[in-house]
Parts: structure tokens; sequence; C-alpha cells
């Protein structure tokens, strides 16, 4: 894992499609500037796309004796080699597309409903993920490189 001044890599992106329904996997997604995931039930707002880090999951998974999948999470995209912790207000590139980092993603009642306890499991230190606001128009595709841009 690097420092959080190297590169990461997007391993997975999902589309909610409507509220309440399962995400649907995709290896492609287009970024709209100022909305969000096309085609995502979360559209606009501060909260246009949500972030999870495998390496923390994979961690509160071991600790939990639990083997779930991230899919659970609800996030819009799984990223692995790159820490969230602390990024607020800090500008993400996802291959050419960019997203700044507004805050943590607090897990809601859904995630002890997926596995008892998780929602408290990943109720603090960002372990949840985080949130940002789309700032280019673009596509990113599975296995796109993640950069800090500031």
């Amino acid at each position: 894992m690097n420092d959080g001044h190297g590169a990461g890599k997007l391993e997975a992106i999902w589309i909610k499609p409507a509220r309440g329904v399962p995400m649907d996997p995709v290896p492609q997604a287009r970024l709209l500037t100022n909305h969000g995931l096309h085609g995502n039930a979360n559209i606009g707002g501060k909260r246009q796309v949500t972030l999870l880090e495998r390496e923390v999951w994979e961690r509160i998974m071991k600790d939990m004796d639990a083997d779930l999948d991230p899919i659970a999470r609800r996030a819009n995209l799984l990223v692995s080699g790159f820490p969230l912790q602390g990024t607020r207000n800090r500008i993400l590139r996802v291959g050419a597309c960019r997203i700044r980092i507004r805050g943590e993603t607090r897990p809601c009642g859904q995630m002890d409903a997926a596995l008892p306890g998780l929602r408290h499991a990943l109720d603090s230190n960002w372990h949840g993920g985080a949130y940002g606001v789309v700032l280019d128009d673009g596509t990113i595709t599975l296995g796109d490189e993640l950069t800090w841009e500031t």
C-alpha cells in the first residue's frame, strides 16, 4: 500500500440503479460533472461518488471472521493501494477524471442487515470509505490508475 502520494488502482465499479436494490458491477462508467455516475440513483449533492478501500474491507472481514463481498458496502468504487483516511478536500484523479473528496462515508443500517455488527465495524477512521463530487466528465474503467492531484 502506498503512503497516499503514489498510485493506486480502481478494482471495481458498481452502479446503484435505484435505492434499495442490488448494485450492478460494470467494467466502466461515465462520470458527469457535478452529477455523479451516469445511471446511478444518487445524483448531485455532495455524495455523487462513494469509494471503499479493498484493504480496509478485507481487514474488517478478517476481524469479523466473515467473507462478505465488498459490493455489500454499496459504494460505487473499490480502490486498492490507495488510503482514503483523512483525505477531505483532496482531488483524486481516476484515469482522466477528477473527484474532490468531501468526507468520510458513514455506514447505514443496511450494513447490519448484510452482516450483524458491520455498521459498527465501518463507523470509525474512514473504514466506511469516502465520498466526493465529480469535477470532470469522462469515462472510468476497471484497472485505471488513481493518483492525488492535490
